[in-house]
């Protein structure tokens, strides 16, 4: 075993959260999806072995404090309060046990609730807006209860639904319920608790800030009134469990807010309507004093949600700056939290300017990335990129609430690229009785997952890549300058097929799958970008030639096709110093579903800001020389200056052979979609092989 790289030794040494030792400066952060209390399923709140599963694994791989996510105080179905289920508390106990054998230290996230911010899905908003059926199904699902926010005010999901305003007996029930449920966290072992949140624009969050609180009670109008919740909670639990007792708070430094479903970009001027820093300096001192012993701190809120759920658009370590300023104003320990690169968190923990670092979804990516980076084995971690698509696609556009599936809504936490993260009793290796030749065609991410996993299930395996490199079009994908993460990947997955017993033959061509000498035969051949059909067409470049930098383009650049790949295309071009245009046939960018509204409001609200030219609705005519012709909802036809076209409308699959009794298609050849499809396609196929 390699010894630490001394730029990461800070990281692995002790601190206190009052008078609890963590054993390193490493945080797994909550995130939704991993509660202990699997509370969104319809048969209520139950003790969550899976999510007890991946906890165990994080632990025993030297993670020092665990945060397992939020746990509301009143089950979304039926309504049963947390602090009215024992049998879960028991099982709780016997977890803590085993939790504790590895050194590692767990706090529970409980929450007040989302108000506003509660992602309510197209198919439960219709319940809600009909008087009848939501009071149909109120006994299952008290949407009224859900949307509680401190005021009216529209839901930053379903802009025409009007949140109700929370009573102060609501408020007090809340208030004793996080008591009552703290000490059972307390008396099962627990090693702490954590309030969630005056953060991201959640309940308690919602209460402190002035934009969404109107209240004219105890509860509203001035700093005290307003923070006057969050800081009655601490004191509830500390006379529940005692002083000892640790209560940590997730907390926002900013809101990064211009405005209602409007936030601010990085380095940008602008006025703040939310939490201000002058306001955050005055908060944090005061909710220490009110008795919280830890600020598990980012920034954000729903309306700027990319500053706590940050895409690969954001900067690393994005929130850092401005959760080391407020440690200056705070006598307790302070956790950074947002695209955390190690070595940066040592420093900064070296430094002082904070005292641990917060780091999540990479956890769900690679279990085992702690225990890597003490080995000095880098190389090895599978890198998180940021992409949101497996564990946190809560997605949105124009007109629509939260339109992600219901089985993701149902299953959060899950990996794009970790099929077995909260799955492991669907997705597993499981060793073949009787080894095949397989044989793989296509070295695109599909491809290659493929053949891993056949090669670790124990079948021979043979991968044919007609090119000279490994990538497929996600080469063409992680091309742009803040696919960096993208990039590591490609080579993860190159250095993992090198380990495996497998056969890897670029430069191959298959015409013909019958020549092959196979017991199987996986394509994995990608898709082929669709084309219009106007006049100029074969002026146009394709989005993958731009990417892979086999076309070049001029200053004014018109995108055709507003979605994922198009929209990246323009960010990249503005990074560039070009100027962007984008035609789009839909009401609004980035209308497909699943991909995360973290990731896409950060490209609208980068291209409002930076005035990114954008016709929606619009149809791309015909392709001139130096212009394209369109035509907008009204029929109106117009030109758009243009030195350069790029074509990104979609692609469609391109298998070489069809499906058969031991021909199997996966990934896009199959169905085109994402990495997740990609990835979890392939597993549905080879671990039935």
């Amino acid at each position: 075993m390699q010894q630490t790289d001394k730029k990461y030794e800070a990281l692995f040494t002790p601190w206190k959260i009052g008078n609890v030792e963590i054993k390193n400066r490493i945080v797994m952060c909550p995130m939704g999806g991993t509660s202990l209390f699997g509370w969104f399923e319809l048969g209520g709140c139950h003790f969550d072995k899976e999510a007890a599963k991946l906890f165990l694994e994080r632990a025993n791989n030297n993670v020092g404090l665990i945060i397992p996510g939020i746990a509301p105080l009143r089950d979304t179905f039926w309504g049963k309060w947390l602090w009215q289920n024992p049998k879960m508390f028991e099982e709780l106990k016997e977890f803590m046990d085993e939790i504790h054998k590895t050194g590692a230290k767990l706090f529970i996230q409980l929450t007040a609730g989302m108000g506003r911010s509660w992602a309510i899905t197209e198919l439960v908003a219709p319940l809600h807006k009909n008087k009848f059926t939501r009071a149909l199904v109120k006994p299952i699902i008290d949407t009224s209860h859900e949307l509680a926010s401190p005021s009216e005010q529209p839901s930053r999901w379903a802009h025409d639904i009007i949140c109700p305003e929370m009573t102060v007996e609501q408020i007090h029930e809340i208030i004793e319920a996080f008591g009552k449920t703290a000490k059972l966290c307390k008396d099962a072992g627990v090693d702490g608790v954590e309030v969630h949140a005056v953060h991201e624009g959640y309940l308690l969050d919602q209460f402190s800030i002035e934009f969404f609180n109107k209240r004219t009670d105890d509860y509203g109008g001035s700093f005290e009134n307003r923070y006057r919740f969050a800081a009655e909670v601490v004191k509830t639990i500390k006379e529940a469990c005692g002083e000892d007792f640790p209560v940590s708070l997730r907390y926002s430094v900013e809101s990064k807010m211009k405005g209602f479903c409007e936030g601010a970009m990085p380095g940008e001027e602008y006025t703040e309507v939310g939490r201000n820093m002058a306001e955050s300096e005055r908060a944090a001192k005061y909710l220490e004093d009110a008795g919280y012993d830890m600020l598990n701190a980012d920034n954000g809120t729903y309306d700027s949600w990319y500053w706590a759920h940050p895409p690969m658009y954001m900067p690393e370590n994005c929130n850092l700056d401005d959760v080391a300023h407020i440690k200056e104003f705070v006598n307790i320990p302070v956790v950074c939290a947002g695209r955390m690169d190690p070595e940066v968190g040592a420093k900064a923990v070296a430094d002082g300017r904070i005292d641990a670092m917060g780091v999540a979804r990479q956890f769900l990516t690679d279990p085992a990335w702690v225990t890597k980076l003490i080995e000095n084995r880098l190389e090895d971690i599978k890198p998180c990129i940021c992409c949101h698509s497996g564990c946190f696609n809560f997605s949105s556009s124009k007109g629509h609430a939260n339109t992600q599936d219901l089985t993701d809504t149902m299953g959060l936490a899950r990996c794009a690229l970790n099929p077995e993260t909260m799955q492991s009793r669907k997705y597993y290796v499981a060793p073949v009785k009787k080894q095949k030749k397989i044989a793989v065609i296509g070295g695109g991410i599909g491809g290659m997952e493929a053949a891993i996993l056949c090669a670790k299930r124990g079948h021979k395996v043979t991968l044919y890549e007609k090119s000279g490199e490994l990538g497929g079009v996600f080469i063409a994908a992680a091309a742009p300058s803040f696919k960096e993460k993208d990039r590591a990947l490609i080579a993860w997955y190159i250095r993992e097929l090198s380990r495996q017993p497998i056969e890897v033959k670029l430069n191959t061509e298959i015409t013909d799958v019958k020549s092959l000498d196979a017991d199987e035969i996986i394509v994995a051949t990608g898709a082929k970008a669709k084309k219009i059909p106007v006049q100029g067409a074969d002026k146009a470049v394709e989005a993958v030639d731009f990417l892979l930098g086999k076309a070049e383009v001029g200053e004014n650049v018109t995108i055709i096709g507003g979605g994922l790949t198009g929209c990246e295309i323009a960010y990249e071009l503005y990074l560039q110093g070009k100027k962007p245009t984008i035609v789009e046939m839909q009401d609004d960018l980035i209308t497909t579903k699943g991909i995360c509204l973290a990731n896409t409001s950060y490209l609208r609200d980068f291209f409002k800001t930076n005035k990114v030219p954008v016709h929606l609705e619009t149809a791309l005519c015909a392709i001139g020389d130096g212009n394209v012709t369109v035509k907008d909802k009204e029929g109106k036809t117009f030109d758009i200056p243009a030195d350069s076209v790029i074509m990104s409308v979609g692609y469609n699959p391109a298998p070489l052979a069809v499906k058969g009794k031991h021909i199997h298609v996966i990934g896009d050849a199959d169905q085109v979609g994402n990495l997740r499809t990609v990835i979890w396609g392939a597993w549905s196929v080879c671990m039935k092989l």
